[in-house]
C-alpha cells in the first residue's frame, strides 16, 4: 500500500524528516503526459489540497536508464497527495554542458537535476544542500561533502565505478569462431585482427555526442592514469606540473589505430544507443558502452534471444584498471536541488520528498526490476539484484574479478569539465583525421594549461 505524505507533514520534517515508505505496486513504464498543477479532495467533497509542481531534469540516451525514470516517476506521483514531479528530459544528442548554461543563463532551473559539471555550479551558488533526510538513507562512502560541509549531488547509480565503461559481444559468435575474452591489451588487438580476419567488422563506437567517446578512450588510458594514483591522480600532476598531455602519446596513437583498423565505418556520426543495433543486427562482433548492465538490458529488449556478454579492455599486464567513483569535484554526477527551487519553501520540501522517495527498498527494487542498478542504500541488503539479464553475470563477476584495480583520477579544478569537452572533441578529430596526435597533444596541452591559469 502507497502511504501518502501531506504538505503540512513535509514542512514539519523540513529539518530533518524521518524516512517514509512508499509501495511500488502497478508500474508501467511509458512515457509521462504530465500536467502543470492539480488538486484532490476527500471522497465527501471536502476542500481539495493543491499539489506542488517540480520539474526534473534528467539526460537521456540510454533506453534503460529512460525507462527506470519513467517507472519511478509515475510510481511517486501516483502515491504523493503534495507533489507531481514533472519530467524535463534532455533530448538525446543534446551537449550537457550547454544545455546547463543556457538553463542558467535563462534562469529556469529545475528543481531536481541529474547534475554534470558539478563543482562548477556549486561554486556559483545554484545549488542546495541535500538535507540529511535524504543522505541518511545512503551508504556514507557514497555520498561526500564539498568544503562547505555540504552534501549537494547524491547517486542515481550503484556507485560500481567505470565497469559500465565496456566492451559489449556477441557470444555466440565468439563460440562459434573459437575466440576468448582478452586477457591482456595484445590479447585483444589479436582478437580483433582474427574477426577482421573473418571479413567482419570487429568494433562499433559513438560519436555522434562528444561524451560516448570516453566509452573507448577511457579503457585505453586506464593504465596509464593509474599510474598517477599515488600523486592525486594524472590531472593532478599535471596540474602540479608533473605531468603532461604528452605522457598520454601511447593510448591516444593506440585510439587512433584500433579507429583506423577495427571501428565500424559510420562511427562518426553514430549515436550511442544505436550501438545495441548494430551489435544485434550483426553489423559488429562488439561495441563500446558506459550503460553497464542497462546496455545488455537495451539488448535484451531488441532481441531476447542475443547471446551478450561484456568485459573491460585489460592491460598489458592483465590487470583490469577502473576509474573510483567521484562523488566530489566536477566530475561527480548525482541528483541535486537547485537553489531556485530552495527560494520556494514548497518546491524544496516537493524535490526533498521526491528524493526521499527515490532512495526507498520497494523505488531500488522497481529500479532492478527495469534492468538499472539501485543505488547505494543503507537498507541494500533488502534489495531484490536483477540477474536475469544476459550478460548480467559478467557484470557482476568483474566486481569480483582478482585483476580488478581500483583508481582515482579527479580533477579538483573548478573548470575542467570544459577542458573536458575540448579534449574529448579534439581527440574525435584525430580519430577522424583532421589532425595529427602531434598537433591534438600540442593544443589539448594549451588548452589545459589555459584551464589551470584560469582555475
Amino acid at each position: 500500500m502507497h502511504n501518502a505524505t501531506t504538505r503540512a507533514g513535509v514542512r514539519a520534517r523540513m529539518g530533518r524528516r524521518s524516512p517514509w515508505i512508499a509501495g511500488a505496486a502497478g508500474i508501467a513504464v511509458a512515457a509521462l503526459a504530465l500536467t502543470g498543477c492539480s488538486s484532490s479532495g476527500d471522497e465527501d467533497g471536502g476542500s481539495a489540497t493543491e499539489k506542488t509542481t517540480i520539474r526534473f531534469l534528467y539526460a537521456t540516451g540510454d533506453e534503460t536508464w529512460n525507462a527506470v525514470v519513467d517507472a519511478v516517476v509515475e510510481s511517486f506521483n501516483e502515491q504523493s497527495d503534495t507533489t507531481t514531479v514533472q519530467l524535463d528530459p534532455l533530448p538525446a544528442g543534446s551537449d550537457y554542458a550547454t544545455a546547463l548554461k543556457t538553463m542558467d543563463a535563462t534562469g529556469n532551473w529545475p528543481a531536481v537535476v541529474d547534475m554534470r559539471d558539478t563543482l562548477t555550479y556549486v561554486d556559483a551558488g545554484k545549488l542546495a544542500p541535500i538535507p540529511e533526510s535524504v543522505t541518511e538513507l545512503i551508504e556514507p562512502e557514497a555520498v561526500g561533502t564539498a568544503s562547505d560541509g555540504n552534501v549537494y549531488t547524491v547517486p542515481y547509480s550503484a556507485l560500481n565505478g567505470e565497469i559500465g565503461l565496456n566492451i559489449v559481444y556477441n557470444k555466440d559468435y565468439f563460440e562459434e569462431n573459437d575466440l576468448d575474452v582478452p586477457e591482456t591489451y595484445d590479447d585483444f588487438l589479436d582478437l580483433m585482427a582474427d574477426i577482421a580476419a573473418n571479413g567482419d567488422a570487429p568494433l562499433a563506437t559513438a560519436a555522434a555526442e562528444v561524451w560516448p567517446s570516453d566509452q573507448l578512450w577511457k579503457q585505453l588510458a586506464a593504465p596509464y592514469f593509474a599510474e598517477w594514483g599515488d600523486q592525486g591522480g594524472f590531472w593532478t600532476a599535471a596540474e602540479n606540473g608533473d605531468a603532461t598531455i604528452e605522457d598520454l602519446r601511447e593510448p591516444l596513437q593506440e585510439l587512433l589505430d584500433i579507429t583506423n583498423e577495427y571501428v565500424l565505418d559510420g562511427w562518426q556520426s553514430t549515436a550511442d544507443a544505436q550501438t545495441t543495433t548494430l551489435l544485434v543486427n550483426d553489423m559488429a562482433v562488439m561495441a563500446t558502452s558506459s550503460a553497464g548492465i542497462g546496455r545488455l538490458n537495451d539488448i535484451n529488449k531488441v532481441d531476447a534471444d542475443f547471446n551478450a556478454g561484456l568485459f573491460i579492455v585489460p592491460s598489458e599486464d592483465g590487470s583490469i584498471n577502473v576509474l573510483k567513483n567521484a562523488v566530489n569535484g566536477d566530475t561527480a554526477g548525482g541528483l541535486a536541488i537547485s537553489a531556485q527551487a530552495a527560494e520556494d519553501d514548497a518546491e524544496y520540501a516537493s524535490a526533498t520528498e521526491f528524493l526521499e522517495f527515490f532512495y526507498q527498498v520497494d523505488t531500488a527494487n522497481l529500479m532492478e526490476e527495469n534492468g538499472w542498478l539501485a543505488p547505494n542504500i543503507v537498507a541494500a541488503d533488502e534489495v531484490e539484484r536483477n540477474t536475469s539479464i544476459p550478460g548480467a553475470a559478467d557484470y557482476f563477476a568483474l566486481l569480483e574479478n582478482p585483476n580488478l584495480v581500483w583508481y582515482e583520477n579527479v580533477s579538483a579544478l573548478s573548470t575542467f569539465s570544459a577542458f573536458n569537452t575540448f579534449f574529448r572533441q579534439a581527440r574525435i578529430e584525430m580519430q577522424d583525421g583532421q589532425s595529427s596526435i602531434d598537433d591534438t597533444i600540442a593544443k589539448v596541452q594549451a588548452e589545459f594549461d589555459k584551464t589551470v591559469a584560469a582555475g
